[in-house]
């Protein structure tokens, strides 16, 4: 029984359904509340530093908290990205079950929290959690077609696989507080698809190496000629034979198999 079988049979029955569903929810309603001035949002937002203070909530509330975003097409983005985000959510909780999804989200949310403390000035955003379930998502579900820009059709591999390049430029170039987060991110990616990965990259390497026996077989010829080295695939129009009074399987071009000496097996071969 693996670990998260064993996890899953202690811990099981304190997984949260729809738990995507809940996360939404509270972002949309920090969302409007933060649109009409009804909640201090500078109050939800996370950095170690408050949390030392007594401002205990904060690695719970940031989860909540998301950026105001700039005219209608913002908006809309805004709405499509919680849309996606439940959709892929509750995709991942059906093919992995609820307790494993809660725990990816946990582990994610938990690395995020700690390692924040190595930087306790730096302010946390959700970014790279929430961007964690989609990497998870599209490794998944690889081919799933997304309308880029609501109109052009692209695989979401290749979306994550931007994602991922755009995560690496950020990491070099960010400042530590932004490269612990995307390290959380990266981290709980690999606990839960290292293995996948590993076991994906041995099988592409044996099959790698199936093809290239196959393709080095098909490029050896069958039959060589013993007196002159014409083959099979220089002169495919030739019929080769064996001769039947020569010693071990010795093939012959039709101008040689009635005009050649006859290979006579060693002392050695004939006490064998």
């Amino acid at each position: 029984m693996s670990l998260l079988d064993r996890l899953e049979r202690i811990f099981g029955r304190f997984a949260v359904p729809n738990l995507a569903l809940y996360l939404v929810i509270g972002q949309v309603f920090v969302f409007v509340s933060r649109m009409f001035g009804l909640l201090p949002v500078e109050k939800l937002m996370y950095a170690p530093v408050l949390v030392l203070q007594g401002e205990w909530w904060r690695p719970l509330t940031f989860m909540f908290v998301i950026p105001l975003p700039q005219g209608l097409f913002g908006y809309v983005f805004t709405a499509f990205g919680w849309y996606l985000f439940y959709m892929m959510s509750s995709a991942m909780e059906s093919y992995w079950g609820v307790f494993r999804f809660n725990l990816f989200l946990f582990t994610n949310w938990l690395l995020t929290a700690a390692l924040a403390f190595v930087t306790p000035y730096t302010p946390v955003t959700n970014l790279y959690i929430l961007g964690a379930v989609f990497l998870a998502y599209a490794f998944i579900n690889p081919d799933f077609e997304l309308l880029l820009f609501f109109v052009l059709p692209l695989k979401i591999k290749w979306i994550a696989l931007f994602t991922w390049a755009l995560y690496g430029v950020n990491f070099f170039l960010g400042s530590w507080g932004l490269r612990l987060q995307i390290a959380a991110a990266a981290i709980t990616f690999l606990l839960f698809f290292g293995s996948t990965m590993l076991r994906g990259a041995r099988q592409s390497q044996r099959q790698s190496a199936a093809r290239t026996e196959r393709a080095r077989e098909q490029v050896q010829p069958r039959h060589v000629c013993y007196v002159c080295g014409k083959t099979d695939l220089s002169h495919p129009d030739l019929d080769f034979r064996y001769c039947s009074k020569c010693a071990g399987d010795q093939c012959y071009c039709p101008e040689h198999i009635h005009n050649h000496a006859h290979v006579v097996a060693s002392e050695d071969q004939a006490g064998h």
